[in-house]
């Protein structure tokens, strides 16, 4: 039987007895017809050396992680009815592995959008609002979380001390208890110095030992709380709240170093990441800039991809 007509049958076997749907038989087909072609219309007969070669071809043709596996599937299910129809005594496709899907980039935001952030918080804090001990605690955690980066548990469990020093830098506990050194910016300081000032006059956490005191079990605000105010807060400045969380002012901390030229390894110590290719995604993303920024301004770029 040739690849051709074991594609058939396998076609119509999947229609009659799982009941296919016509747009999953044409996805299959379409699958299926590319690796018969692929391998000079010899698919049937195929061992797993070449369609192992066949899967690294389509990572080299730019198809992504996920349609690998979804084309490795579809070889793995024609190739398991061969097998069960006795028309080839081997699977080929037991022995491959599946294609790991690529790490997603990280979420950002654009300088831009930042700077309307924190612009909006100041302002909150610096007028008359009703709740002016909620405005000057979130400015003082937004302006601290991208001045910093750190991560979010890290953030709300700060200790007071951290603001009394009145200090350009200060250690902070990361994960595994490693202790790393962090800087403040002058923004950042003054942010805390107004809220700690706020803060001293409130009875409830004259006692506590946390920058951002709560009454809950932690004894410091929850991030959950914290994640709630930073989507207002973005809203109100014009942007898309669903889109933001403290991870996301992580990842811009660290994105806008590195588009300013900062060393990989000092983004790792400041991230805190025990090894540097948990940092190295943030190259990825300034590398798709970098790709969208020529298509869409260079005068010999390809004008489909402009568009």
């Amino acid at each position: 039987m040739t690849s051709g007509a074991a594609i058939e049958s396998f076609l119509e076997m999947i229609a009659v007895e799982r009941g296919a749907a016509d747009n999953t038989l044409a996805a299959y087909r379409r699958d299926l017809d590319d690796a018969n072609a692929a391998l000079g219309g010899r698919l049937a007969q195929a061992d797993s050396t070449g369609l192992r070669a066949y899967i690294a071809d389509l990572a080299r043709r730019g198809f992504a992680a996920t349609s690998q596996a979804r084309r490795l599937s579809a070889l793995r299910q024609f190739f398991r009815f061969l097998y069960a129809e006795g028309r080839r005594g081997d699977d080929p496709t037991g022995v491959l592995d599946s294609p790991k899907p690529g790490r997603p980039l990280p979420r950002t935001l654009s300088e831009e959008d930042v700077t309307r952030l924190l612009d909006r918080a100041a302002a909150e804090a610096a007028g008359d609002t009703a709740d002016r001990y909620g405005a000057l605690r979130l400015h003082a955690l937004v302006e601290t979380l991208y001045a910093t980066g750190l991560r979010v548990s890290e953030l709300v469990s700060l200790p007071l001390a951290v603001a009394v020093r009145d200090e350009r830098f200060f250690i902070v506990r990361g994960k595994g208890g490693k202790e790393r050194m962090t800087p403040l910016s002058d923004k950042a300081r003054a942010a805390l110095a107004a809220w700690l000032g706020f803060r001293a006059a409130d009875p409830a956490a004259a006692d506590s030992a946390f920058l951002f005191p709560a009454r809950g079990e932690t004894g410091h605000l929850a991030r959950q709380v914290f994640a709630r105010e930073l989507k207002g807060l973005a809203a109100r400045a014009g942007l898309r709240g669903v889109d933001l969380s403290p991870h996301v002012l992580r990842h811009a901390f660290a994105s806008h170093l590195l588009a300013h030229g900062a060393d990989l390894r000092v983004v790792q110590q400041l991230l805190g990441h025990a090894d540097i290719s948990t940092t190295q995604i943030y190259t990825h993303v300034l590398e798709e800039r970098l790709m969208r920024l020529v298509a869409d301004h260079h005068p010999l770029a390809d004008a489909d991809a402009k568009g």
